[in-house]
């Protein structure tokens, strides 16, 4: 059966280190549509591509020790047509510019619903949409602890999540960097609440 073949089920791969989400994403994404398997770390993410060759793959940034986007290309390795959408809980452009670059075909910050996993993944599939206006550009500049924490994900991602390194890159005590980490990421408009 051909991968193209509008009647095959749309098989998915969640990877995520947190079971119960999972569970739960692959019955909302089940009654969807689409025949969801799951794995809750890198090593068995990547038997159930060799296994399964999924089309599909929502994918968490943070496999517990493990970094979700060293696995994209190992993925794509595994199944070329793959279509990757990386969640994740600590969003930054930086992060999301990295996961385009590595591969992944869209990226989503959590909390996300199932419906907008669904679009992320099947955009780009059909027939291209009739207005191709560019989005908007924000009225307001981003804040400074925003552009802050941007910084930190970039230096942090070039360092493959090595805490030491980029602490030292940023030229500040990896403690601070540590606490500055654990905290939420900032808001991006100084109106939301700052």
């Amino acid at each position: 059966m051909s991968m193209t073949d509008a009647n095959a089920p749309r098989q998915l791969l969640i990877v995520d280190d947190d079971a119960t989400f999972v569970r739960v994403l692959s019955r909302a994404l089940g009654s969807r549509g689409f025949e969801a398997i799951g794995a809750t770390r890198a090593d068995e993410a990547r038997q159930l591509a060799r296994r399964h060759q999924p089309r599909y793959c929502v994918l968490d940034l943070k496999l517990g020790e493990e970094n979700g986007l060293k696995l994209i290309s190992e993925l794509h390795a595994l199944v070329p047509e793959m279509r990757i959408l990386l969640l994740t809980g600590y969003a930054s452009i930086a992060t999301a510019v990295e996961a385009i670059k590595r591969g992944a075909h869209d990226y989503l910050a959590k909390p996300v619903d199932a419906d907008a996993v669904v679009r992320a993944l099947l955009e780009g599939e059909g027939p291209a949409p009739a207005d191709d206006e560019p989005p908007e550009a924000p009225e307001a500049p981003l804040a400074l602890r925003r552009l802050e924490w941007e910084h930190i994900q970039r230096v942090l991602t070039e360092c493959d999540g090595n805490i030491s390194e980029t602490a030292r890159r940023l030229g500040m005590h990896r403690r601070t960097l540590q606490r500055k980490l654990s905290k939420h990421p900032v808001r991006e408009r100084p109106d939301a609440g700052e």
